[in-house]
């Protein structure tokens, strides 16, 4: 069974595409064609921008609703998408090959939890702060949205990583462009379907897939005010120079090659290497970009962290995305696998030592399925130690001591999640605090809603998640009282 749109969702209304191009979508798991979509071409992010526009600019419009008016319309959004959070699941698990049990526990739970966080923040949120002058009277400071948002979405967590967008911005009272990835498309038309029935008014959330070059053109589209984009750090480069070069505020969420700092004295029973070493290292098919795929573990345990890892790998079921038993499903694309093989083949020239995986499992002939792959003996200067590879790929990384697991921690032209492990959880947020990073786990990796997420280095600018977010989307105004 195929699922098929042959309209966008466009200014509150399913309108006709300008083109007849269109999206072919495969399952990631069996290569079967599953649906089809419209494919955005300029003209449609014209309309959808312009439509934006117009909700935004209207003096009764979005912007000038009070923040319990927005706040309760998000609330109602949040329950259309309830109402669709199975089958949300089930679309992004058959896209891009994400395990059903990672997609139900997180995009069929996070959009939502998002939306009424959001909601509340905004209710509890004053838009003015009055302060006492010391020139003048009296300033008033207001927080005011900054306008039409262009949101670029990735494929490996679509509803998640778009509302981490559309949460804060409908906050703030901005208006959205959407352009999801062209891997994952079919579950954006539900969404515009939970957009329709929450009643949200016209063009306050607009939505139009398309590939790299729909793009670049909402990017530096002049009509929109702010852009947010998740997704690689050379495309995020690209992003930044168009918005530099415009003097548009954006926000950029990019790649990590996050560290796993092993201390000498972690204690890996069965439940921490089950459940908090798998989640913190192989989420979604390594397809996260928080991910720690640098294990970093003291010379002292070196052997025996390798064999703890190793059998964690091994011992991981893969199989198709839909499967309820599923830990480890296909990448999302031919394309994708390709690229992550060639990440392997590069880590076996490179002299670093194959413990598990490294090829395609045997019994599934269809699908793009990499096995779960771990390399030890791994220099840190190597390609597969400093690139992202994006796959389950793992690289075992020695260390002499805890200030060499830092060095090389740092050594990092990426700074965006990491991990310490340690029976001392007081030795471990020391550490913890010396490394560069925006974000840090202690004993799992595990980001938390309503505390900012974000990167330094090459990962990025900006934050999601937190109230701190809804900064991001709007602009201050000081007013002077004599």
């Amino acid at each position: 069974m195929t699922t098929e749109y042959d309209k966008f969702y466009i200014g509150g209304e399913w309108i006709d595409p300008a083109s007849d191009r269109t999206i072919e979508v495969l399952s990631a798991s069996t290569e079967a064609r599953i649906g089809q979509v419209p494919d955005g071409i300029e003209e449609d992010v014209d309309r959808a921008v312009a439509a934006a526009r117009r909700a935004f600019d209207d003096p009764t419009g979005w912007a000038h609703w009070t923040p319990a008016e927005r706040a309760d319309a998000m609330e109602r959004l949040a329950a259309a998408i309830d109402a669709r959070s199975t089958e949300i699941a089930h679309r992004i698990s058959n896209q891009n090959g994400m395990p059903i049990t990672t997609s139900t526990g997180i995009e069929a739970v996070f959009p939502t939890t998002l939306l009424r966080f959001y909601a509340a923040v905004a209710r509890n949120r004053e838009q003015e702060e009055h302060r006492a002058g010391m020139i003048v009277r009296e300033t008033i400071v207001r927080r005011e949205p900054v306008g039409v948002v262009g949101a670029i979405v990735p494929w490996n967590f679509p509803q998640t990583l778009a509302f981490l967008k559309i949460g804060p911005a409908l906050a703030a009272g901005c208006t959205l462009v959407m352009k999801p990835s062209p891997e994952t498309v079919l579950d954006g038309f539900l969404l515009a379907e939970a957009i329709d029935e929450a009643r949200i008014p016209a063009g306050v959330i607009n939505i139009v897939p398309g590939g790299r070059e729909v793009g670049a053109y909402l990017v530096a589209h002049p009509q929109v005010d702010k852009v947010a984009f998740t997704g690689s750090t050379a495309a995020g480069r690209q992003v930044a120079e168009t918005c530099g070069r415009l003097l548009r505020p954006v926000t950029l969420e990019l790649g990590g090659k996050s560290a796993a700092i092993v201390l000498d004295d972690a204690n890996f029973d069965e439940q921490t290497l089950r459940e908090n070493l798998f989640v913190s290292t192989l989420t979604n098919n390594g397809q996260t970009c928080w991910l720690c795929t640098r294990v970093l573990a003291p010379r002292s345990r070196y052997d025996e962290i390798v064999d703890l890892i190793t059998d964690m790998a091994s011992s991981a079921t893969v199989g198709d995305a839909l499967d309820p038993a599923t830990q480890i499903g296909p990448l999302a694309s031919s394309r994708h696998r390709d690229r992550v093989e060639g990440y392997i083949a590069k880590g076996l020239g490179e002299g670093a030592r194959l413990t598990t995986g490294g090829g395609r499992p045997k019994g599934l002939d269809k699908g793009w399925f990499v096995e779960p792959t771990v390399f030890a003996d791994v220099d840190n200067n190597s390609v597969i130690a400093q690139e992202e590879i994006f796959g389950p790929v793992l690289s075992v990384v020695a260390y002499d001591s805890v200030d060499d697991a830092v060095r090389l921690a740092n050594d990092s032209d990426y700074g965006l999640g990491g991990t310490v492990w340690s029976a001392d959880e007081d030795r471990a947020l020391d550490v913890a605090r010396r490394v560069q990073t925006g974000t840090i786990g202690l004993n799992v990796f595990l980001p938390e809603i309503n505390a900012p997420f974000g990167g330094v280095k090459a990962s990025g600018m900006g934050y999601e998640f937190g109230a701190e977010a809804i900064g991001g989307y709007e602009h201050l105004k000081t007013i002077f009282r004599r």
